[in-house]
């Protein structure tokens, strides 16, 4: 059986930093469509930041510069770190594994209950 694990949620303070992990049993994260995603109560699921079809990492506008999304194929975990965090962060952060499909990423395969990460301001 598959499951992806988050590591656990956290509070932080606005600006600081923080690194998620996320780790898979059951199944090894390929080197494309893998990635985080995060929710927020009353609003969508929003792309954080992934590895598309191509296997180039592609960040959300606004996390751009302050997020670096990485996988570690020795520990078989997708690592998301977080820097200047700022309240708007605030968010379930979930991780998810997808496929290839016509050269972009079905996202349908396996996701993460999620973490929860709130920033205080």
């Amino acid at each position: 059986q598959v499951q992806l694990k988050e590591s656990r949620e956290d509070s932080v303070q606005a600006g600081e930093s923080l690194t998620l992990s996320c780790r898979a049993a059951g199944y090894t994260f390929s080197d494309h469509c893998v990635g985080w995603f995060r929710q927020i109560p009353g609003k969508g699921r929003v792309r954080v930041a992934i590895v598309d079809a191509t296997g180039a990492p592609i960040y959300a506008d606004d996390v751009k510069g302050r997020f670096n999304f990485s996988r570690d194929s020795a520990k078989n975990t997708l690592d998301l770190q977080m820097n200047d965090l700022r309240a708007d962060d605030t968010a379930q952060y979930i991780c998810a594994a997808g496929r290839r499909v016509w050269e972009r990423c079905q996202f349908d395969l396996y996701w993460g209950q999620g973490t929860q990460v709130t920033v205080s301001s």
